[in-house]
């Protein structure tokens, strides 16, 4: 296995070339079907910012295809883990892995806001996802493809200033799945819609996520959220993973059932013990 020290990249380079390894099968049913995703493994990872040490000593193994949540208090360190394994900052110390050589167009990140080019139509702003690809003589059909995945096909040629707030998350969720990453990182992108269309996009990047195989990485402050979506919760409390909780409920999950209650209660309540003994 090959360790590379990730390097910063432009935040607005969103785009990937269709260069994948071949389909390992997954053995969850509920599950991928099959996975493009690659696996993670992070070695003492550190990272300040002048005297503030933000992670501390970070071990970490993700398998290829595992969808994973990352919470915790404002400040933690979640956002930060996301951003280095990304490669949008420089690490300070120690290592992150993905099992081989990469491009950095293999990983995709979705951020909170949408980011859309406001003078671009919809599908212009899906086409940005293929980076140099842009030229090539499938750009079209790739990007209307990935906004069917998304449910905006009808949309192709509006602009970003009549959609509402869930229809622009989805355009930049077709933005990041047109060129089909192998890891898709999530930054809280759901943090500003309203309850219903949180639900709605939820159920979104659940389908996705089973139909391309990627590895997904999520950061959210909703830890309802990350039952719902997640096969493993990570709580990060002073820089370091301090709960790894491994969610087992079988899919497709039904929301306020009593087995994610369970999850969350036990979550909030590590999160809620931090609180007291600070």
């Amino acid at each position: 296995m090959q360790t590379a020290l990730r390097t910063s990249l432009p935040e607005t380079e969103l785009a990937s070339r269709a260069n994948f390894a071949p389909h390992a099968r997954v053995v969850r049913e509920d599950g991928p079907v099959q996975t493009n995703g690659l696996p993670l493994s992070i070695r003492g990872l550190r990272k300040s910012f002048g005297d503030n040490e933000v992670l501390r000593s970070i071990d970490l193994h993700i398998p290829a295809g595992q969808f994973v949540a990352i919470v915790g208090k404002s400040g933690c360190g979640k956002s930060t883990l996301l951003r280095l394994i990304a490669g949008l900052d420089k690490i300070d110390a120690g290592s992150i892995s993905f099992g081989q050589d990469i491009q950095p167009e293999d990983i995709r990140v979705m951020f909170q806001e949408p980011r859309l080019l406001p003078w671009a139509r919809v599908l212009a702003n899906v086409e940005v996802g293929l980076g140099r690809d842009r030229a090539s003589t499938d750009a079209h059909a790739r990007a209307e493809k990935a906004l069917i995945e998304v449910g905006l096909a009808d949309k192709r040629d509006q602009w970003p200033s009549v959609l509402s707030g869930g229809q622009k998350q989805r355009v930049a969720l077709g933005r990041a799945l047109v060129s089909r990453p192998r890891v898709l990182a999530f930054d809280e992108p759901l943090g500003a819609l309203d309850a219903l269309t949180r639900i709605s996009m939820q159920r979104l990047l659940e389908r996705v996520w089973r139909d391309q195989g990627f590895t997904a990485i999520l950061v959210t402050h909703d830890v309802a959220e990350a039952v719902a979506l997640a096969d493993r919760v990570l709580v990060i409390e002073e820089g370091r993973i301090a709960h790894d909780v491994t969610v087992n409920a079988a899919r497709p999950r039904q929301r306020g059932s009593a087995e994610l209650a369970g999850l969350e209660g036990s979550i909030l309540s590590h999160l809620l013990s931090a609180d007291d003994r600070t």
